[in-house]
């Protein structure tokens, strides 16, 4: 059990390339399966921490490793529903390109502040993970921009600036902070209760 959330993680890491692969070869015939590996990989995105937390087995080397592959696995499936549907993409390049500005950001300000990237896993971004796995359905699966795209944008800047504040407000790095309220309260010296289920 102890080594699951590692093979979990890998699991995550392997389905980036095979979507890409999939996308970028016969991408019309693996819509379906392109999508039942998103979905895979937010099980597994789910669960990683969750066993990690319950085995005793949550620290700072997997956290990071968590937190790596998942930047790789939703950019393999931006990159996907791009090849997929360049010209629907194309038309919201402005939107798409402030939420990358906003990543950079993070890492940025993380990496000036404390000299290591960011690693918050906070409430929101989980949040924006499950808008982006409906948005991506939509995208890759029917060929749509909905209002699940639009909440996917709102809810990524939303949590790219909770994460700049958890950042800014943290006094020393810390991983698997749940939202900026959490580390201002870690700032004035407060102790936060970790859950197996959140952080």
């Amino acid at each position: 059990m102890k080594k699951l959330p590692y093979i979990l993680i890998a699991i995550r890491f392997f389905i980036a390339p095979t979507v890409l692969l999939l996308s970028y070869l016969k991408g019309e015939g693996f819509r379906s399966l392109i999508l039942v590996l998103m979905y895979i990989g937010l099980l597994t995105d789910i669960f990683d921490g969750i066993v990690a937390r319950k085995t005793g087995v949550s620290s700072e080397k997997l956290r990071r490793l968590d937190s790596q592959t998942d930047l790789i696995f939703w950019l393999s499936l931006g990159v996907s529903s791009y090849i997929l549907n360049p010209e629907l993409i194309k038309k919201e390049w402005t939107g798409i390109l402030l939420i990358f500005i906003m990543e950079a950001l993070c890492y940025i300000i993380s990496i000036w502040k404390f000299g290591k990237e960011t690693c918050t896993h906070a409430f929101l971004a989980k949040m924006w993970g499950v808008s982006l796995l409906i948005a991506f359905t939509y995208l890759i699966g029917f060929q749509e921009i909905t209002w699940a795209f639009y909440l996917s944008l709102g809810l990524g800047l939303i949590s790219h600036i909770d994460v700049i504040l958890i950042i800014l407000l943290l006094p020393k790095w810390e991983y698997d902070i749940p939202s900026s309220y959490h580390a201002w309260k870690i700032r004035r010296g407060k102790q936060r209760k970790k859950t197996i289920f959140f952080n």
